[in-house]
């Protein structure tokens, strides 16, 4: 795993809340604490568009299925979803009772699902001109920090410490109690695991089918932080920002710390990550930059 910095970006927008690519990795968005979405490709650092609309620091953003719209989530409650070439809002929802922590597209862009610091999980209909959801689960006690959407299931983690499977062909509700507040949530390729960055500092891979935990990670120390993770592509290696401005892989199946990437010179924290979809490149925030990471024959720093 031995990676190298290939591009750093300025994206003048304050801090980078989160950086996300879009659905063939051609391009990426990023969230500013300035309140504007932006449209970057990340190779050659061209700031395609701004989406300015949002009264608030943005959270998070998704791109749609055909790359068409954009949905992004803010602190002012709000959600936007936009129209890509025009940079203009297409329709504005505004149903939560607090900040948009996460946001995601179905399979088909044709639901938008949020998550909010009111507990709930929404979902719209997106090409309708409703503004109101069309389902709304509640059962959550503490915030909404991850998202995650397959073709039939909505999963969704909250810092009350649980893992909520909403089956929608069954409409069936399962939960998994973990017992830490969950950060952030992201799931194997193979959608057969969780991994779920908790609050002690422990990153966790779970069992999606049977709700165990098959494995921990830890090194990272993300103290109070929501701080993303991944799995690398063919599933072999972890990753994560941590709060000392480094970046840490493990090997999946020993998890065990094999590599960190030296990501901010100062130690800021790293919040926000990004794999590619289709090969090995990485984005991640560091301040008011985002940083391209690639796989190349660098010298690995070594861990104790």
């Amino acid at each position: 795993m031995n990676y190298e910095l290939k591009n750093t970006v300025d994206c003048n927008q304050g801090a980078i809340r989160a950086v996300r690519y879009n659905v063939d990795g051609n391009y990426c968005l990023t969230c500013g604490s300035d309140r504007k979405v932006k449209l970057i490709n990340p190779i050659t650092g061209l700031v395609l568009k701004t989406y300015a609309g949002h009264g608030d620091e943005v959270n998070d953003a998704a791109g749609s299925c055909e790359s068409s719209f954009i949905l992004s989530g803010s602190s002012d409650k709000s959600i936007i979803y936009w129209d890509v070439s025009t940079g203009l809002p297409v329709r504005r929802l505004r149903t939560h009772a607090g900040a948009v922590s996460c946001v995601k597209f179905n399979e088909d862009s044709s639901v938008a699902i949020s998550g909010s610091r009111d507990n709930t999980v929404q979902c719209f209909d997106i090409r309708s001109r409703a503004l109101e959801p069309i389902q709304t689960m509640k059962e959550a006690k503490d915030c909404i920090t991850g998202l995650i959407v397959t073709e039939h299931k909505i999963i969704s983690s909250s810092l009350d410490g649980c893992i909520r499977h909403y089956d929608l062909r069954a409409g069936e509700l399962t939960c998994d109690k973990i017992g830490e507040s969950i950060t952030a949530m992201s799931m194997t390729s193979d959608e057969q695991c969780i991994l779920a960055a908790c609050q002690d500092g422990v990153i966790r891979l779970i069992d999606i089918d049977g709700g165990e935990v098959l494995s921990e990670y830890q090194g990272h120390l993300p103290k109070d932080y929501k701080i993303d993770c991944g799995v690398l592509k063919g599933d072999s290696h972890i990753i994560s920002g941590s709060t000392y401005g480094s970046a840490v892989i493990w090997d999946f199946l020993e998890a065990k710390e094999v590599n960190r990437l030296r990501i901010s010179k100062d130690g800021a924290t790293i919040q926000s990550l990004s794999r590619h979809p289709t090969n090995d490149n990485i984005l991640f925030t560091n301040r008011r930059e985002i940083q391209l990471w690639s796989l190349s024959d660098v010298e690995i720093i070594e861990c104790d």
